[in-house]
């Protein structure tokens, strides 16, 4: 080429090669980075898509109630995906849309096709122990606050009623240990409590019948941990929670 010394080729051929490089660098490194449901997936919306598909249509005379949370509602006893919500709700259509590990802002972003998407008259929301834990970052309480009352706005909309459940108690997290959470559930839980008053919400506190008078999970009520019930936890749970939804459902 005239007017180009061969050095002058030379370094522009290193330099393709090294942009060459540099993009198969980054090629790889985005396929190990993006694995199915830790990233690329971050709020699992693929995991009840199947059974979401397949949920036949609500009954008039069997109102549908859907629970959202963590694994602490996940975790009810006998519960399936795609099943009733087992022998502590015998025979009521509740639908459990809980995911294990799960933080208020991934429950946000799926709320609609595990939410509204299945035509609920009401809702249960019992999330935020894992925010405090940061299994998804840190986060400040007025964003987990956030994150809650949008999810309660989205059902408004929708003409979903509502029940906010109270965090429960939890010393510390086995995963996360020295986070102090127990000053922090307190002020969720007031703000909880306050915040579906303000709004004409239904306010379920789970947290006082399960709490030692430090605020810990009272033992015999968790698995071992300190956080998850066990299932004398989900026993003293489940009238509680099936007399707030009645309630719900009978508010005019």
């Amino acid at each position: 080429m005239p007017g180009v010394s061969p050095s002058q080729t030379q370094f522009g051929i290193l330099m393709l090669l090294a942009v060459a490089a540099a993009v198969g660098l980054l090629v790889q490194g985005a396929a190990a980075i993006c694995r199915p449901r830790q990233d690329c997936d971050w709020a699992q919306l693929a995991y009840y898509r199947q059974a979401n598909a397949v949920l036949p249509a609500p009954s008039a005379a069997n109102p549908r109630v859907v629970l959202m949370g963590d694994s602490i509602t996940e975790g009810w006893p006998e519960s399936r995906i795609g099943a009733e919500m087992g022998s502590l709700f015998p025979g009521k259509p509740y639908v459990n849309r809980g995911i294990s590990g799960q933080t208020t802002p991934q429950m946000l972003v799926r709320f609609r096709q595990d939410v509204i998407a299945l035509k609920p008259t009401a809702v249960v929301i019992l999330a935020g122990t894992n925010d405090l834990a940061g299994n998804t970052g840190e986060e400040t309480l007025e964003e987990i606050e956030g994150n809650l009352a949008s999810m309660c706005e989205l059902a408004r909309a929708n003409a979903i009623r509502v029940v906010l459940v109270s965090v429960l108690p939890a010393a510390d997290y086995p995963w996360a240990p020295g986070r102090q959470p127990i000053p922090k559930i307190a002020a969720l839980n007031q703000w909880l409590r306050d915040y579906a008053a303000a709004n004409h919400h239904s306010y379920l506190d789970l947290f006082t019948p399960m709490a030692t008078p430090a605020g810990a999970m009272r033992d015999g009520l968790h698995t071992g941990d300190g956080v998850h019930p066990s299932r004398a936890g989900y026993e003293l749970m489940a009238p509680l929670m099936q007399k707030a939804i009645e309630e719900t459902l009978g508010k005019s």
